[in-house]
C-alpha cells in the first residue's frame, strides 16, 4: 500500500512575544530560521530553548521538517 502524504503548510503567523505584532510569512523549505527580526519593534527573535527554529517557538504552524516529522536543521 502506497504511503500517503499529508501536504506541508507554507504560511505560519510568527507572533511577536515582545510587543504582540503578528505576522504571516512563508517558511522556508530549505533552510532552518533560526533568526527573525519583528516588523514591528524590530527585536530580533531567536528559538527558545528546545525549539529548532523561530517558526517552531513563535509561529501558529511549525517548520516543515517538523511537520513531515522529521529532525529539523541536521
Amino acid at each position: 500500500m502506497a504511503e500517503e502524504k499529508h501536504a506541508i503548510t507554507l504560511e505560519s503567523a510568527l507572533t511577536c512575544p515582545l510587543c504582540g505584532h503578528v505576522e504571516i510569512e512563508v517558511m522556508p523549505t530549505d533552510a532552518c530560521q533560526w533568526f527573525y527580526e519583528c516588523k514591528s519593534c524590530h527585536a530580533v527573535l531567536k528559538p527558545l530553548e528546545g525549539d529548532c527554529c523561530v517558526y517552531c517557538s513563535f509561529g501558529t504552524v511549525p517548520c516543515p521538517p517538523i511537520q513531515e516529522g522529521k529532525s529539523c536543521c541536521t
